[in-house]
């Protein structure tokens, strides 16, 4: 029986089995299994040919990756925003291949990534959906697009493609430590309540993935799929927006139900409706700031800023500049919110605001 086979088998078992307290360990140990099976379809263990198209080199600042069903509007947009030319049809599956495009905001470069459109079954690599889900799992940022004139369950389902393939949306990694040894067995504490962890799921689910010697640290409590995703350890994390398009064609009260959801922004891109807005918030999404520079004695350079991740601190900003700066850095001085006095001393380790000015005094 092939892995496909065996992972149709337990989502069959698990659709027939009842949702309640009593089954939650059954479901637990099976979601297990699943996610085992689903981790092998992702890694494979003999490497075939890549698909042509699909490996494309990392530029700029950041990633965003664009998911979507068929004609939804991925291309449109892709040359709305970039210079890139990409195919636009009304015609399903216009594009075969990743499309890069290029686009500038707020001094960022930021390279979106235009992927062929995904079908029900794709972590399964129908319609070559294992590549175009996989390499999702290398963005920044997952645009999803949706069309706000078709039905709201493609929104679950393309979740439920991009779970199967180890990619987990707007949420952040369980704070639980893992390790596993060589020896002492299997050693399990946590710091609070668990209301769903036990600590006999936790020694059945090791077992059932060969491992009888580990440390397990659980500093939240968290579900049982949360566990599962630490064991299996391939996990990424990742914001996810989506981008309802085409919303010149819904009435105006279902634009105002559909903005309302979380992480979700309305827009017409043939229109340009909503545009800025959209712009904006891709931007916010991808959590960047922007850091200036000034030399001693003269005037920030507000023209180039640094590009850095939020929650960047003065040692990744030197690191932006040049690596050699660490070697000779005596202290620097920083203009900015979290700054107590305009300018501050400080050292290596302090955090970084958007739009602070940071001078560097060298030994």
């Amino acid at each position: 029986m092939g892995i496909l086979e065996k992972i149709a088998e337990i989502e069959s078992e698990m659709n027939r089995t009842q949702k309640n307290k009593a089954t939650e360990y059954h479901l637990g140990l099976l979601k297990g299994k699943l996610a085992k099976l689903r981790a092998e379809l992702i890694e494979p263990k003999s490497s075939g040919p890549k698909g042509d198209g699909f490996d494309v080199k990392r530029s700029g600042d950041a990633r965003v990756a664009l998911i979507g069903f068929p004609s939804v509007g991925k291309s449109t947009l892709l040359s709305t925003i970039t210079e890139t030319e990409a195919a636009v049809s009304s015609i399903d599956f216009t594009t075969l291949q990743a499309t890069p495009g290029r686009w500038e905001y707020n001094g960022a470069i930021i390279q979106m990534l235009d992927l062929p459109g995904i079908i029900e079954g794709a972590a399964q690599g129908v319609g070559r959906g294992r590549q175009v889900v996989s390499t999702a799992r290398t963005a920044d940022l997952i645009l999803m697009m949706l069309d706000a004139t078709k039905s709201h369950m493609q929104r679950p389902l393309l979740e439920k493609e991009l779970e199967a393939v180890g990619i987990r949306l707007n949420k952040k990694k369980p704070n639980i430590y893992f390790k596993v040894k060589t020896g002492s067995g299997i050693s399990y504490n946590a710091t609070c309540k668990q209301s769903q962890l036990t600590e006999k799921f936790v020694y059945t689910l090791l077992h059932q993935y060969r491992i009888f010697n580990a440390e397990v640290l659980v500093r939240e409590d968290v579900g049982l799929e949360d566990f599962i995703d630490v064991v299996v350890g391939n996990r990424i994390y990742i914001p996810c927006l989506y981008a309802y398009n085409k919303i010149d064609a819904i009435t105006i009260e279902e634009v105002d139900r559909i903005a309302r959801e979380d992480h979700t922004i309305v827009v017409s891109i043939e229109k340009d409706m909503n545009m800025d807005a959209f712009k904006e918030s891709i931007w916010r999404s991808l959590d960047l700031l922007q850091v200036y520079t000034k030399r001693h004695s003269e005037y920030p350079d507000f023209s180039d800023g640094l590009i850095l991740r939020t929650g960047a601190t003065v040692e990744e900003a030197c690191r932006a500049v040049h690596k050699s700066l660490l070697d000779t850095f005596k202290y620097a001085l920083v203009w900015g919110k979290l700054a107590k006095h305009n300018p501050q001393r400080v050292g290596l380790s302090h955090p970084l605001c958007n739009e602070d000015v940071i001078e560097i005094v060298r030994k």
